[in-house]
C-alpha cells in the first residue's frame, strides 16, 4: 500500500476519533434551549463553522459544512485521484446546492428567504457544481446535469431535478465505490419507497432506470409497499425489515444510518491501510454529523422526550 493510503487511513481515524458520538449527541438533544445545544456544540469540531449560528438552520447548515471541509481535507491527504473515491459519497452536497438553488430562484417554488442562499463549495468533490451554478433556469439546470456524470433527470420540474439526482447519486456510488455499494441499494430503496408509496409519484425514465439497475426491475414495478418489500434483493432488504407501511419508512431511514455507521466502524478496525478504511471513516464523519444535527433539532424543538431521539438515532 502507498504512503499517501497510509497518510489518508491515518488522517481519517484522527478524524473521527474527535466525534462527539451517540453520548455527544444526546447531551446536546438533552439541553433545554437551542442556546445551551450550541454552547456544547462549541466543545466538539463543529464550533469551526458554528461560531455564529444562532438559529437551527444555521447552526445544521455548519454541521454539515463541517463534513463537508473534514471530505475535502481528507482528500487531500489522499494519493492522486483518491478525490475520486470520495466524490459519489460527498454527491449529497451538491444536491444541497441544487436544491437551495431551485428554491432561491424566481418562478421555481422560491422561498424569499432563501435569496440569500450560500452554496456548499465542494472543491476537488465536485461533481458538475461549477457548470450547475451558473444555469439560470430549471431548463438550463437539466441541460446542465445531462452534459455531466449525474445524467438527465428526466424532467425540469423541482421534484424531478433533486429526486433524480439523489437516485443518480445512488447509482454513482454503488458503481464506483465497491464497499458502499450495499448501503448505496439501501437508499435506493428507502428512495424509491418514499416517491412511489408515500408521495404517490411516477419516477422519471431515468430514475426508474437507475432504481431498476439498483434494486431490479421487478422491484420497481411492484404494484404494492408489501410487495416492493418482498421484492427487494438481500442487499437493500435489510433496510426495510420490519417496516410493514410507507408511514413507518422514518423508522427505515434511522436503521440505515446505524447500519452504515456499524459498517463504517467494522471498516476502520479491519486494521488495513487503503480505500476501504477512508471508505468507513467517511461514513463515520457522516453518521455523526446527521445525528448531530437530529440533536440540534431536539433542542430546538425544546421539551422533545429523549426517548423519541433515542428511536430516531
Amino acid at each position: 500500500m502507498s504512503a499517501g493510503w497510509v497518510a489518508g487511513v491515518v488522517r481519517a481515524r484522527a478524524l473521527t476519533s474527535r466525534c462527539p458520538g451517540p453520548a455527544g449527541a444526546r447531551e446536546m438533544a438533552s439541553a433545554l434551549t437551542l442556546e445551551d445545544a450550541l454552547h456544547r456544540l462549541a466543545g466538539t469540531p463543529y464550533r469551526k463553522y458554528a461560531r455564529t449560528a444562532v438559529e437551527l438552520p444555521d447552526a445544521q447548515r455548519a454541521v454539515s459544512a463541517t463534513l463537508l471541509w473534514q471530505l475535502r481535507v481528507l482528500a487531500g491527504w489522499l494519493p492522486p485521484g483518491g478525490a475520486r473515491l470520495l466524490r459519489p459519497l460527498a454527491a449529497g452536497f451538491e444536491v444541497a446546492n441544487v436544491a437551495s438553488r431551485l428554491s432561491a430562484q424566481n418562478g421555481l417554488g422560491a422561498d424569499p428567504e432563501a435569496a440569500a442562499w450560500r452554496p456548499y463549495r465542494l472543491g476537488a468533490l465536485e461533481t458538475a457544481w461549477r457548470r450547475l451554478e451558473h444555469a439560470h433556469t430549471a431548463a438550463e439546470l437539466r441541460a446542465a446535469l445531462a452534459a455531466s456524470a449525474w445524467g438527465d433527470p428526466g424532467a425540469d420540474t423541482p421534484w424531478a431535478l433533486v429526486s433524480g439526482m439523489r437516485m443518480a447519486a445512488a447509482r454513482r456510488t454503488a458503481t464506483a465505490v465497491p464497499s458502499a455499494r450495499r448501503w448505496a441499494r439501501g437508499r435506493a430503496a428507502l428512495l424509491t419507497a418514499r416517491e412511489v408509496f408515500v408521495h404517490q409519484r411516477r419516477l422519471s425514465e431515468p430514475m426508474r432506470r437507475d432504481a431498476a439497475e439498483l434494486l431490479g426491475s421487478r422491484v420497481v414495478g411492484a404494484p404494492s409497499f408489501r410487495d416492493f418489500c418482498a421484492r427487494l434483493p438481500s442487499e437493500a432488504r435489510w433496510v426495510l425489515a420490519d417496516v410493514e407501511e410507507p408511514g413507518e419508512l422514518w423508522r427505515a431511514e434511522a436503521r440505515w444510518w446505524r447500519v452504515v455507521e456499524r459498517d463504517g466502524f467494522g471498516m476502520l478496525r479491519d486494521g488495513g491501510y487503503g480505500p476501504r478504511e477512508v471508505v468507513g471513516a467517511v461514513a463515520v464523519l457522516s453518521v455523526d454529523a446527521w445525528r448531530v444535527r437530529a440533536a440540534l433539532e431536539s433542542a430546538a424543538r425544546a421539551g422533545r422526550p429523549l426517548e423519541e431521539f433515542d428511536a430516531l438515532v
